[in-house]
């Protein structure tokens, strides 16, 4: 009977595995935090290792990232940080209220400026293809010399950049749950973990971009 006075009491927002919700938010954090440093060590290891072929062709490299469109690379990182501004403004809308329409207005702002940011992309992946900079065998440089180290930029900055799109399209995928959770009517001040660990994954993708464009871009710009 106890036990069954006990699931009768058990609150809907938490798990079974669960005693209670601060254990589960507890463990929801801990768990996204660990996902988060797994992250950190797979990008950590691509950006190794652009800095040591940088190191080996620094002139290559340096030609290389000037055929990358700065403005566009600027405009996305604009586009990025205000869409990080968004995020933590969903998180606080559903720290502070049940109010589902401001929290999904937060919520979709971010999908809107994710959604840039990727079609921008795309246009820049559209150029490289016209221009002949995709790595294989169509790939061209006017230097002969340098060509080899040149694919080997771009091949690091296809890996790179189209890994943090795989993980931005997969962010707007998690506010694509987040929002009907919240039309759903899920998250308020007494609940709202999964909002705030969805934004620290989000938060995390665009900082990941922070250090990308500068590596990518910004190579002897002065």
């Amino acid at each position: 009977m106890a036990e069954l006075a006990a699931h009768a009491h058990h609150d809907v927002n938490v798990a079974h595995q669960f005693d209670d919700a601060e254990q589960q938010k507890e463990s929801v954090t801990v768990g996204m935090w660990a996902f988060l440093v797994n992250e950190v060590m797979f990008f950590g290891g691509l950006f190794g290792l652009y800095i040591v072929y940088r190191f080996l062709h620094p002139t290559a490299f340096q030609h290389a990232s000037h055929h990358l469109d700065v403005t566009l690379g600027t405009f996305n990182t604009a586009v990025l940080i205000g869409s990080s501004l968004t995020m933590a403004l969903a998180v606080h809308a559903a720290q502070m209220s049940h109010n589902r329409f401001r929290q999904i207005f937060w919520v979709m702002a971010t999908v809107v400026l994710g959604s840039v940011f990727l079609g921008v992309k795309v246009y820049e992946y559209y150029h490289k293809w016209v221009d002949h900079l995709i790595p294989g065998p169509n790939f061209h440089w006017p230097d002969a010399g340098e060509a080899h180290a040149v694919q080997i930029f771009y091949s690091l900055y296809f890996a790179m950049t189209g890994l943090h799109a795989l993980h931005m399209i997969i962010g707007v995928g998690i506010m694509a749950w987040l929002m009907w959770a919240m039309w759903k009517g899920r998250f308020g001040p007494a609940y709202h973990n999964p909002v705030e660990v969805c934004g620290l994954y989000w938060h995390f993708v665009d900082i990941v971009w922070i250090f990308l464009f500068p590596l990518l871009y910004l190579i002897g710009r002065h």
